[in-house]
């Protein structure tokens, strides 16, 4: 439940149209709602800003399904991360407008629109392998309402594709950068902007890359003061953050 939906109900009470016993049976899950197999955050819009987001690792068809289900009866957008596909058939089967994104892994459901600020969100990928993070990142943020420009495969091995699309990238109003191997691209970036840069490690790279943690401390370490890391292959931290910086007002 956000702000808009509990002025309506306070004032249907006020106005007579429902009952104040009917009002009480709305705002009965006002905190959270108990569904047995989780408490779902129904508060969580109305005190941050964006609805709970469902991460499906871990959980049981049913369970997600249920989640699902409480989610759209109450008219949130849901966002479902590291579906796969047949998580997305499962919750198409309780909310049939569920929309999956194969590449990101991402099961989005919108119930209402958001508006889209003018700004925009660059998402960089260093590899052609380092797509599907970057795409959880886009989708993520394309999904909390703003405009993103991709821009894929301009890593340090060959720097001047990346100096070909820095106007777009310096155009942004935040810029995530999504890199394995070494993980150097962030830094580099970092040096060229004016604009904050939120860095995403990959497990993208061969052994002595240590499933990401070779990129991870390259991110950490950086010399460019405004780059910030989220963890490995965590594309979904990096679009929320970036979502939250592109709508400040």
């Amino acid at each position: 439940m956000n702000t808009d939906q509990l002025q309506k109900i306070l004032e249907r009470v006020r106005d007579g149209q429902i009952t104040i016993e009917e009002g009480t049976a709305f705002l009965k899950d006002y905190y959270y709602a108990d569904l047995g197999c989780v408490k779902l955050d129904t508060h969580r819009e109305m005190r941050v800003g964006y609805p709970e987001v469902i991460y499906c690792p871990g959980k049981t068809l049913d369970q997600i399904k249920t989640v699902a289900l409480a989610m759209s009866e109450r008219n949130s957008n849901i966002l479902a991360t590291r579906a796969e596909e047949n998580v997305f058939h499962a919750v198409r089967e309780v909310c049939p407008d569920a929309v999956y994104h194969s590449m990101a892994k991402i099961i989005t459901i919108k119930k209402k629109e958001t508006e889209v600020p003018e700004s925009y969100i660059a998402v960089v990928t260093a590899g052609t392998s380092d797509i599907p993070v970057a795409q959880e990142a886009a989708v993520t943020a394309e999904f909390f309402g703003n405009r993103v420009e991709r821009i894929v495969d301009v890593g340090v091995a060959g720097i001047h594709r990346l100096f070909h699309n820095i106007d777009k990238i310096r155009g942004a109003r935040v810029i995530i950068v999504v890199a394995g191997m070494e993980g150097a691209l962030p830094s580099i970036v970092g040096g060229l902007v004016d604009k904050p840069v939120i860095a995403v490690p990959t497990s993208v790279g061969y052994g002595a890359s240590f499933g990401g943690i070779a990129a991870l401390l390259t991110m950490l370490n950086s010399c460019a003061s405004g780059v910030c890391v989220v963890n490995i292959d965590n594309g979904f931290g990096a679009g929320y953050v970036a979502s939250m910086i592109n709508r400040l007002k």
